[in-house]
């Protein structure tokens, strides 16, 4: 018996997670689905992502989990609630990838690999029946409201029944997240949040000559990073040629970025060693150095040396070092002045971008009917730890579940009128 023809036909425009899932969604209930992507391939950012070890999601309690995303947390919850991180594992594993908890909770493939389990799923969706079209990129809509597409054969047009964008933010262009969507959407009334740098690093007002030569790239490992009045971190995180970057930045980032754009700058204190109270310190180096140099007299008293005695010395004057109390309290907040975040196409995320305000509960454009958005254009951030892609692929499954339900409420037919 030969099957029944689709009823509805949607166009998906981006290839990353949220618009997989999405196109696995609608497929699946018996939509056509046509997805355009601007690049060569198919989940570039993905791929990346998967660069040392595919984190793609998180185990910790589920408050803590959703808590990540914020102050929007409360717009994320529901989203998540309906494909959480456990949720997610149990699709992984329905793709044949077995997965395993990594000791900081954080939950990876069994082989550590992005490449096999995108195989694995764009071949599902390739059976399907999802169409995969590369080298399309979106140029907005013509004078009839039909989508625009450029190739390499040229232009065209595109109608469907419902289109969903998931075009991801701003950072790393080269990947196909370019932000290039953004004046395509404000030429249609709708308000964008800036595009801003998330998980980044940040740029200090100038590394001395010594410092940027002998000890940018070096890392600075179990050490705590804190905004004043704020509770500190314990992590690492790494000296660069112009300022601060790494995991312990990136969990601070968001905080630091919104202190630079209120007051200009943002000043961290830094922690160099917070398994050590600052009495502990203080009376480790007021024991006799005899003829020892200072330098060695902290590597022999506190195991502080390279890059951490580098920038001890680099933020402090020659009177710190004289007295042991104000050297303790140095070596327990060390203060680094923030001029700027590095620039968005260095960001491992972005923030900004489609306000929760302008959709209806089915993540549809209110000003838009017939327009779904989903993934990291949304103006949500989190913390990398699996939180990024996580909610990629929840809002791309929330929107594609928000198309069927207005494609079957007669929604093509009411956008008409």
């Amino acid at each position: 018996m030969t099957p029944p023809a689709p009823s509805f036909h949607v166009a998906i425009i981006g290839g990353g997670p949220a618009g997989l899932m999405a196109a696995e969604v609608l497929s699946q209930a018996g939509v056509a689905v046509d997805l355009f992507d601007a690049m060569p391939s198919l989940g570039r950012k993905f791929l990346l992502a998967g660069v040392g070890g595919m984190n793609i999601t998180h185990a910790e309690d589920y408050p803590a989990f959703v808590s990540r995303y914020a102050e929007r947390a409360g717009e994320m919850r529901p989203l998540l609630d309906a494909f959480s991180p456990g949720a997610l594992r149990e699709w992984i594993h329905g793709l044949g990838i077995d997965t395993f908890i990594g000791s900081s909770g954080r939950v990876f493939p069994t082989d550590m690999k992005a490449a096999p389990l995108l195989r694995a799923w764009l071949r599902r969706l390739r059976e399907s029946g999802v169409q995969l079209h590369t080298r399309q990129r979106w140029l907005g809509w013509d004078e009839q409201g039909a989508l625009r597409i450029g190739g390499p054969q040229g232009d065209y047009s595109l109608q469907a029944d419902a289109t969903l964008l998931a075009l991801g933010g701003g950072s790393w262009a080269r990947l196909g997240s370019d932000g290039a969507w953004v004046p395509l959407l404000q030429n249609r009334g709708i308000t964008i949040a800036p595009l801003q740098p998330a998980n980044c690093g940040f740029e200090v007002e100038g590394w001395s000559a010594h410092l940027r030569d002998k000890f940018a790239g070096a890392p600075l490992k179990t050490v705590s990073l804190a905004l004043p009045g704020e509770a500190p971190r314990k992590g690492e995180f790494v000296l660069t040629a112009t300022g601060i970057e790494g995991s312990l930045v990136y969990a601070l980032s968001a905080p630091i970025r919104k202190t630079i754009n209120r007051d200009g700058a943002a000043t961290v204190l830094l922690d160099l060693l917070p398994d050590r109270s600052a009495a502990q310190i203080a009376d480790a180096l007021a024991r006799p150095r005899g003829s020892q140099s200072m330098a060695k007299h902290l590597h022999r008293q506190l195991k502080l040396d390279g890059a951490k005695a580098a920038l001890l010395r680099e933020l402090t004057d020659a009177a710190t070092f004289q007295d042991p109390q104000t050297l303790a309290a140095a070596i327990k907040a060390l203060p680094i002045r923030l001029q700027r975040p590095r620039p968005l196409d260095e960001a491992i995320s972005s923030a900004g971008g489609v306000p929760f305000e302008a959709f209806d509960d089915n993540l549809m454009l209110r000003q838009l009917p017939g327009v779904f958005c989903a993934g990291e254009m949304l103006d949500w951030e989190a913390p990398t730890g699996g939180y990024l892609l996580t909610a990629c692929f929840a809002t791309g499954k929330a929107a594609a579940e928000g198309m069927l339900r207005w494609l079957k409420s007669g929604g093509p037919a009411t956008a008409q009128d």
